[in-house]
């Protein structure tokens, strides 16, 4: 890793160097890692003292497996290699990220919303290979820990990498926006989420904006036009942002003549800025994907890309577990939707639902972090399923009575609850019927992954 030595790791975390006789100080670091299981010789271990495990107690360990170094809050008697002694540990991992960035000959592209920032990373990610070498976050790492450790995953043969960045309060997107340094940042909306601290959508626009900070001044804001709150961004930096949208015709990349073909994607056609046009598909299902494929060619255009290249990356793009993930099993399909959940991005799934013909089934779990309206919006959401028309729904977990109650009050056509997810399993094989679309939506702590798992096994006893 570029520059990364002890003598500028030390300095770039404000740390202290000992145990270091003997140690090569012009050696750089092979990689940084805070998890035990994932160090390799000559990385650089950051022991953080987490909820469940202390980081500490593997110090030694690492080190007398071929550690290069191990930064932390406190020495350990004898550990067999250099320690970097700081105050807080994760506030030294940010601090190495931001020094490290700007090793690093790297364009970055910054992506955050409220919904849908997993599935635009994929498919932006995935335009920009079929040109450049390209990074992307892997997993759930776009927080206060996971984006430091994804700028610190960049390697000197990457051209791009594309950041997924996640807060739910003010001031962390300051932090993250810091550390990544964008090139391009990319907004996908403005939802109801993380309302527990942000208080309303104006709060969310204000935390989310915050992206605009650590933006490089020639850098490219890209927004969604069909956003209320985003549309209101007239410039940053001095310079209007690119706007992409489906229902707004001032947007400078248009999707029109939309096609949908239910969970086989869509074919549509893009109307560029500079009045171009070309025609192109996405496999992934929905409108809001085909939203994202706007995203992706505003960004590959930026970078030089071709027509072909663009329709060939977002023809490639696939979906990944847990995020609008199609499962086709022999009497059911799955629509596995369960990583996480809020009020705006279920409403986007149960749109996606409502397009496909047969009978279709809702499994809606929690929402968490909706603050002091949590009741009432999952009531809503409840009316919003009944009122499009899906042929049964299944709510789980205590919030979910709410959405159970709206739906009924609605008029559902069938609508079941059931307090917990083990109380629902055994029922859910006397609900759902051969042939059914099954959604599975719920924030992550629901364990909605454990239903998917039981339909999957089960498919065979619909």
């Amino acid at each position: 890793m570029k520059n990364l030595t002890l003598e500028n790791i030390t300095k770039a975390c404000g740390g202290s160097l000992y145990y270091a006789d003997g140690a090569d100080m012009e050696a750089e670091a092979r990689g940084v890692a805070i998890d035990s299981r994932l160090m390799q010789e000559g990385y650089v271990f950051v022991a953080i003292n987490g909820a469940k495990v202390d980081g500490h107690s593997f110090i030694k360990e690492v080190l007398e497996n071929g550690a290069m170094a191990a930064i932390c809050e406190k020495l350990p008697d004898n550990p067999g290699g250099p320690c970097i002694l700081v105050d807080n540990s994760v506030e030294a991992l940010q601090a190495l990220a931001r020094y490290y960035r700007d090793q690093v000959d790297v364009k970055v592209v910054g992506i955050t919303g409220s919904v849908g920032k997993t599935s635009t990373k994929e498919v932006v990610a995935g335009v920009l290979s079929k040109k450049y070498c390209t990074y992307k976050t892997e997993g759930n790492l776009n927080n206060t820990i996971g984006v430091p450790l994804t700028i610190l995953r960049i390697r000197d043969n990457m051209d791009i990498a594309v950041v997924e960045m996640g807060i739910n309060q003010f001031g962390e997107m300051s932090l993250l926006t810091g550390v990544a340094k964008p090139d391009i940042a990319i907004i996908t909306n403005i939802g109801t989420c993380h309302l527990e601290y942000l208080n309303d959508r104006d709060g969310v626009l204000r935390a989310k904006t915050e992206i605009f900070e650590g933006l490089n001044q020639d850098g490219l804001v890209i927004l969604c036009h069909d956003d209320d709150k985003l549309a209101t961004v007239e410039s940053v930096n001095g310079k209007r942002p690119v706007f992409y949208g489906i229902d707004n015709e001032d947007s400078d990349y248009i999707a029109t003549n939309i096609v949908y073909h239910e969970l086989e994607g869509s074919d549509f056609e893009v109307v560029c800025k500079d009045k171009s046009r070309f025609s192109a598909s996405i496999l992934l299902p929905g409108k809001h994907m085909v939203s994202n494929a706007l995203v992706a060619v505003a960004v590959a255009k930026h970078f030089g890309m071709t027509t072909d290249e663009i329709v060939d990356g977002l023809a490639d793009v696939h979906s990944i577990a847990g995020r609008n993930n199609v499962i086709n099993l022999s009497n059911i399909t799955i629509i596995d939707d369960c990583y996480n959940a809020n009020p705006t991005s279920t409403m986007a799934s149960i749109d996606t639902l409502q397009s496909i013909s047969g009978s279709r089934v809702a499994v809606l779990g929690d929402m968490f972090e909706l603050g002091k309206n949590e009741e009432k919006l999952h009531f809503d959401l409840g009316s919003y399923v009944a009122m499009h028309m899906i042929d049964k729904i299944v709510c789980i977990g205590k919030l979910s009575k709410n959405t159970y109650e709206g739906a009924m009050k609605a008029k559902a056509a069938c609508a079941y609850y059931f307090e917990t997810v083990e109380e629902a399993l055994p029922e859910l094989l006397n609900i759902i019927t051969k042939n059914d679309t099954v959604l599975c939506k719920a924030s992550n702590g629901m364990n909605f992954k454990e239903i998917v798992n039981f339909l999957k096994e089960k498919d065979e006893e619909i």
